[in-house]
Order: structure tokens, then sequence, then C-alpha cells
């Protein structure tokens, strides 16, 4: 059912707008062929995935830092597809990931058409835990920059999605109310429920198509969002 009372739509980036994890496999592969050519991206990819998942729960709950998620996940990857590296090999693929990402720009399909779409009816901005820096560039890099009226990075607001103090912060940013805005993401945690919980409405971008209760929005493909705005 359409939501007519909205009139401020806020997106999550990564695994919502922005393939993290076509960008993250391009920018490994990439790392791997210059410098550990016999690592096989495919089944470090398997390992790192999951394991990078868990890490960032672990940050946005301020359970570990910074500096350790970028370690622990790739430490723990290495570590399970039994590949011996040195601590400061691993500080190097660091750095040169987060370098290197944002020069892989695929968006997911309709991404394009839906920001055109969403363009003409709503302001549109960004709420994301990611590093500001590297965000900043994924943005600017996949051309989707013009869309956005605010970004709110975790950064800015000192605090990360799922507390509601972010949503606050680009709230604020924004010039928005929290009864005519809506936030889509991929995470039910952190984007969906952390919206809900900061009296915003929520879409769960479901592509993977998890089973979740009737009473969340969903959609499973970009262009779905029109069922709803």
């Amino acid at each position: 059912m359409k939501q007519t009372h909205i009139k401020d739509v806020f997106f999550d980036l990564d695994h919502t707008l922005w393939d993290f994890d076509k960008n993250s496999e391009l920018t490994f592969e990439g790392i791997f062929n210059r410098n550990h050519p016999e690592i096989e991206t495919k089944q470090f990819i398997e390992k790192y995935v999951p394991i990078n998942q868990e890490c960032w729960k672990l940050y946005q709950y301020d359970k570990i830092t910074h500096q350790e998620l970028r370690y622990n996940r790739l430490k723990h990857s290495f570590d399970a597809i039994n590949y011996t590296i040195s601590d400061e090999e691993i500080d190097a693929i660091a750095e040169d990931y987060l370098r290197f990402l944002p020069d892989n720009n695929h968006l997911f399909d309709g991404t394009i058409e839906v920001l055109e779409y969403l363009n003409q009816r709503y302001t549109l901005h960004i709420i994301t835990n990611g590093f500001a820096e590297v965000q900043y560039k994924k943005i600017s890099n996949s051309k989707i920059e013009s869309y956005f009226r605010t970004v709110t990075n975790s950064e800015m607001a000192g605090v990360k999605k799922p507390n509601p103090l972010i949503f606050d912060f680009a709230l604020d940013l924004a010039k928005a109310k929290k009864e005519s805005s809506i936030m889509i993401g991929d995470s039910l945690d952190a984007d969906v429920q952390g919206a809900i919980d900061a009296g915003l409405d929520a879409v769960f971008f479901n592509e993977a198509k998890i089973e979740v209760g009737t009473h969340i929005k969903q959609i499973n493909h970009l262009l779905e969002i029109k069922k709803y705005l």
C-alpha cells in the first residue's frame, strides 16, 4: 500500500544500493593477484563474507574498534583457509582494500531507475555505518551523489545504527520529520528495527528472501519500492 505521508526517504548504502559483495570480491581479486597469487579468491570470499558480517555486528554495538574490525575480519578469514600470513601483511591488505574498494562500483539492479523515480517525488538521503572517507568515494565514484540531499555516517553522528541517535542526527541534518520519513535497508536489526525504534517507518530490502514477519514491509528487488512509494 502506498505510503502517502512520506516526504523524505533514507537509504542504507552497502548491500542496499552499492553491491558490497561483488565489489569486495573484485577488490580482493586484484590485491591477491598482485601480492598473494596463491590465494584462491572465491575460496577466501566464502569464508570472508560471514566473518565480515559478524565483525560488523560487533562493531555496530561498539564491542570491537574500527582497527579491530579491519584486522579481525582478515585474520579470521585467512585462518579459515589455513593461509599463513604476517600481521604486517594483513595490515597492508587492509590498507589496500579500503583504498581500492571504491574503484569497483557495481550497483544493485534497478538502483539508478529507482533513484530517478524517487528523486522526482521525495527528498533522498543516506544513513551509513561505513567509514566516512570510503563511503563518500563509493557514492561519488558510482555517480549517485546527485540524488542525495544529505549523507549521514556513523563517524559524524558519533553512534552507529541501530542506535536511535544516528537517526535523530540524520533527521536534523535533513530537516526532516520522523512521521514523514522512511528508511530502506538490508539489515533487519540496524536499518529496519533501528529506524522503527527511532520513530521512522522502514522497508526491508530482502534480496536473500529470508523469512520475515508479515508486519515487516519488504522488497526483494529495488524497483518493488514503487508499491510503497
